[in-house]
């Protein structure tokens, strides 16, 4: 057998795929020595031939049962035992232990359906069809073996859950705004949860039924620059810089804190971070790193000291936190404490050798000699669940129907608490991205380690399942960034370019299935980002599994190139002008994106960037077109784009064109509403432009106070409510 065949039967069996259509719709192929260093990174043995076959047969060598079952509603449930011929039915009986505390019990031999044993497949026997959702045990005992064969079997629905007002037809609005761009005269420079329960009333008053949420993740309270949102630390834990320190209950019980915080100089600071037209994030953890563990220990004195019920919910949050809690408190304090010697350590790679992993003696002895430090973590973490937790309640309790819809970020830094307690959920010699395409020639690498799919099943999805509870707590919609990750991602072997990359799938059946399980126990629809090369395979999967498409207008294009009518797109979707990796509508509309690239060197192809302004002006000529056609640009509004500027009318104008539309979500973005120009991000950049820290331009107090922004508001509910009619 050439080495060639052996290489291309593992990858058939890792499921790395070793062509791919391209951006340019031609096939492109996978280097070998791509596929080689994937499968190393898998834990195959690549030294050469025949230890990769042998190490392939070793690692995909069948169970007699396999690790985990995932039915859907409406399909038998079939369980395939992997026996050798000679094996005697009569010897097995079966046990199921329902999640909701049932027995259920039979033997083998009454409820065998199918016998492949002799063409090398499995036995196969069935279960009662009419088993509840959730997550249960099968357990099977065969005579004369003492240790039985066990299996995790999942019952989910058929799709994700949808609020009464979505499955009634309701058609919603609602802004999606990163969170640290809020500006009210009482947070502390970064926009905070005090500040979103304000925008959820605001909002709610003015008939939207949501407010979307950046990924609000935990991120590096020492290494508080390390701003990207898409970067997490970890994504199973929150933000605590968003913490509304003002609002914590031991703020007004303690006179340490009211004191600092009163002081001149504090309020001096104070207030130059809020008029900062950007977050200043150092500024703003010290500033809060100053208070909160004054706060912890008044909470220390007043309730852990006295077991009070305030403490006893801490305590009982600490619990159902478990070791993920422990792993990111943990990782926080030692940071922090390393951070303060070094303010160059920047993440574990960089920690000394004895705190590089979780498991390591240094880090114990850590936990135990300086528990305080770590606790104080889990509290803060406490501390934002709770304040989140209050906005989704004032959403539901303002009548929002869909309330707070968070993000999840497609993936995790690879020097964060996630990565540094890893049991080998992560693969850490590759990182994901994508492929060349039009836009980007080079690819991406976005740093961020892959989860394993062959542990996800061994494991019975048990991480993926943690991390779809995490982000479905405190909120009613779920919007997964890059939701192709579930079919298959971009993996990049360690330390080389997106070039290098290669496509490897995902069980996204059994992931979807899960999904729409977490999704009706949490109440909690969800939204899937589905831009960029998706491959046909996925759109009939998402879209039976109940996930709301995600449509931007500028990409919804016919082909002849004309805008395709909002009218026209799919019921189960979000639609969007814009999202926070584009320019704003009035940044788009003065070519505003181009001349920042242009100055900071994205575009060193004079012909292109050319080219560029001129398919901008023709984009913008087929908006102007197809808005007049549709009957919302307002007479004093030109027909040449070369002439018409971007002002409120224009933008109010493709609002309303695209809220008329048939999309269940419609999302708007505050920017626009305050002509504001500058992006948020500059996808591609790093040092170039300040990512993830420009502020909104005006306070949420004088913002709605703005009779354009309260019209557009009304406007939006009508166009909407006559939406939901037709």
């Amino acid at each position: 057998m050439t080495e060639q065949t052996a290489l291309k039967q593992v990858a058939e069996m890792a499921r790395i795929a070793d062509s791919y259509v391209s951006a340019w719709g031609s096939e492109a192929k996978v280097e070998d020595e791509t596929i080689i260093r994937l499968l190393a990174s898998l834990g195959y043995d690549t030294s050469n031939d025949t230890a990769l076959l042998k190490s392939a047969e070793k690692k995909h060598k069948l169970d007699v049962l396999d690790p985990v079952l995932v039915v859907r509603d409406g399909e038998t449930v079939e369980v395939a035992l992997n026996l050798g011929a000679s094996a005697r039915e009569s010897d097995f009986s079966w046990r199921l232990e329902t999640e909701q505390g049932e027995t259920l019990e039979g033997y083998l031999q009454s409820q065998v359906i199918r016998d492949e044993r002799s063409e090398g497949g499995p036995l196969v026997f069935a279960l009662p069809n009419d088993l509840p959702w959730g997550y249960h045990k099968l357990i099977l005992q065969r005579k004369r073996r003492k240790a039985p064969y066990e299996m995790t079997l999942i019952r989910t629905p058929k799709a994700c859950y949808k609020q009464r007002q979505i499955e009634n037809g309701k058609k919603m609005w609602g802004p999606s705004v990163q969170l640290y761009t809020l500006r009210t005269q009482h947070n502390w420079g970064i926009g905070d949860f005090g500040d979103l329960k304000q925008l959820v009333s605001d909002i709610a008053a003015r008939g939207g039924d949501f407010v979307g949420l950046n990924p609000i993740h935990s991120l590096f309270p020492a290494n508080p620059e390390g701003a990207s949102p898409y970067s997490p630390s970890s994504r199973r834990w929150l933000n605590v810089l968003y913490i509304d320190v003002s609002s914590v209950p031991e703020f007004a019980l303690s006179a340490d804190a009211q004191q600092k915080v009163g002081s001149s100089e504090f309020q001096l600071r104070l207030q130059k971070a809020r008029d900062a037209h950007w977050v200043n994030y150092t500024e703003v953890a010290d500033l809060k790193m100053r208070v909160l563990p004054l706060l912890f220990n008044e909470f220390k004195k007043r309730h852990l000291d006295s077991e009070s019920e305030r403490a006893r919910l801490f305590l009982d949050f600490v619990e159902q936190g478990g070791e993920s809690l422990l792993h990111q408190a943990a990782f926080d304090a030692i940071h922090a404490e390393l951070h303060q010697q070094d303010s160059n350590v920047w993440g574990w790679p960089v920690f000394p050798d004895e705190y590089r992993c979780f498991e390591n003696a240094a880090v114990q002895k850590f936990i135990v000699e300086k528990n305080e430090q770590v606790q104080l973590y889990m509290y803060l973490q406490w501390l934002a669940d709770t304040q989140i937790n209050e906005a989704q309640a004032l959403a539901e309790e303002k009548g929002m129907s869909v309330g707070l819809y968070r993000d999840l970020a497609v993936g995790v830094a690879d020097s964060g608490s996630e990565t540094w307690a890893d049991d080998g959920s992560l693969v850490l010699d590759a990182s994901i991205g994508a492929p060349p395409d039009i836009l980007g020639p080079l690819g991406q690498n976005w740093g961020l380690p892959p989860l394993n799919p062959q542990t996800l099943r061994a494991n019975s999805y048990d991480a993926y399942i943690k991390l779809l509870r995490a982000n479905m707590k405190h909120c009613g919609s779920l919007r997964i960034d890059h939701v192709l990750g579930l079919l298959r991602l971009w993996w990049i072997p360690k330390g080389e370019d997106a070039t290098k990359g290669a496509y490897i799938y995902y069980p996204v059946e059994d992931m979807l299935a899960i999904l729409a399980l977490e999704s009706h126990r949490h109440q909690c629809s969800v939204i899937g980002e589905d831009l960029g090369t998706v491959p046909d395979e996925i759109v009939a999967i998402l879209r039976d599994a109940g996930v709301h498409s995600y449509k931007v207008f500028f990409f919804e294009t016919a082909e002849d190139g004309g805008f395709i009518s909002p009218k026209h797109y799919a019921e189960q979707s979000m639609s969007a002008l814009c999202t926070h990796d584009m320019p704003t509508l009035r940044g788009f509309w003065h070519c505003d994106d181009l001349k920042m690239g242009q100055d900071i060197g994205l575009y060193p192809d004079a012909a292109q960037l050319e080219q560029l302004f001129n398919d901008r002006l023709e984009c913008k000529q087929g908006i102007l077109d197809s808005v007049a056609w549709h009957g919302y640009l307002p007479e004093g509004v030109g027909r040449d784009a070369s002439q018409v500027p971007m002002d409120s009318f224009l933008s109010e104008a493709l609002q309303l064109h695209v809220g008329a539309g048939a999309s269940t979500l419609l999302s708007v973005q505050l920017e626009d509403w305050l002509e504001m120009d500058k992006p948020v991000n500059i996808p591609g950049t790093v040092d170039e432009y300040p990512n993830w820290r420009r502020k909104l331009s005006m306070n949420l107090d004088e913002l709605f106070a703005q009779e354009s922004v309260n019209r557009i508001a009304t406007r939006l509910t009508e166009v909407r409510a006559k939406a939901s009619d037709s």
